[in-house]
């Protein structure tokens, strides 16, 4: 790897660390006038098409035809179940909170992989990995809880609405890791956008979400933001990063973006930041710690 290799990797790097941290806010912002499904749907399915365009004009070829079943079923658990529970949950959830619970997906992934696909069993700090997550947590939502009206109620399907997210998420990558198709990551990526798309299309069609979505000049310039940035640069992003990058520095990512989300919340859109709150991230950031760091003795 040459040595402008090497900056342009860590310039990718970067900016993954601020695209996906500032995509919640991107969402939360898009929510204020267009539903949650069919904003998933329309971005990703014009995402996929600008990213899939983009390659078969460079001369690249797409996956083959008999890889499109697995690709659609990546697209529907990692973007359909995945994001989608992002954009629902950010309905109720401040998006700075969205983006640290869903930092807790290390802890799906681990369990997932020893329970359901028998691969690396659980360790000592695995466990104390999950015990401690699922403390903060409970720290995190624990007023909430307590709380019997509606925003109390709100809020806490907004955070299960999280959890069922990054579980789609997790068998999502692990059947990807299974199922891996040859050739270009980034047209494997195109094709999962596509099915993933096509899928919240059809969730929001069933759901009648097309009578209700409009578009304001703050609202269209977010969604466009998640199409351009947050899909496509970001995507080309992480593949250039994990090509020329040890994968272990790429994934610290995931502690930046919480980070990024809630600066960018508590600032741009007033979110609420209390103490207790300071404390519950850094308790589920050290959880995730653990957790990542599981495997070695």
């Amino acid at each position: 790897m040459t040595t402008s290799e090497k900056k342009l990797a860590y310039i990718a790097w970067v900016a993954i660390c601020l695209i996906w941290g500032t995509t919640y806010l991107a969402i939360k912002i898009c929510l204020e006038t267009i539903p949650p499904a069919l904003m998933g749907g329309i971005r990703f399915v014009c995402a996929a098409a600008l990213l899939g365009g983009g390659l078969v004009a460079m001369g690249k070829r797409l996956p083959e035809r008999r890889t499109w079943p697995a690709m659609a079923l990546i697209g529907v658990l990692l973007l359909g179940f995945g994001n989608g529970g992002v954009i629902v949950a950010e309905q109720w959830v401040p998006s700075g909170i969205a983006a640290v619970l869903i930092g807790t997906l290390p802890f799906w992934m681990v369990g997932i992989q020893a329970l359901w696909f028998k691969g690396e069993p659980l360790t000592w700090r695995h466990v104390a990995g999950l015990l401690v997550g699922f403390a903060g947590i409970v720290l995190l939502v624990w007023s909430d809880i307590r709380v019997s009206d509606s925003s109390g109620r709100q809020f806490l399907l907004g955070v299960g609405a999280l959890q069922a997210a990054c579980c789609g998420w997790a068998f999502g990558s692990v059947y990807s890791k299974r199922n891996a198709s040859e050739g270009d990551p980034l047209g494997a990526a195109a094709l999962q956008m596509f099915f993933g798309g096509a899928f919240m299309l059809v969730v929001g069609t069933i759901h009648g979400e097309w009578a209700e979505l409009r578009f304001s000049t703050r609202t269209l310039a977010a969604f466009g933001y998640l199409v351009l940035a947050g899909s496509v640069v970001a995507f080309a992003a992480y593949n250039y990063a994990l090509k020329h990058l040890p994968v272990s520095f790429v994934s610290l990512y995931a502690y930046v973006n919480p980070v990024v989300a809630v600066a960018l919340g508590t600032v741009l859109l007033a979110e609420p930041f209390t103490l207790r709150t300071a404390i519950a991230v850094v308790v589920i950031l050290a959880g995730v710690a653990l957790v990542k760091t599981g495997g070695h003795t």
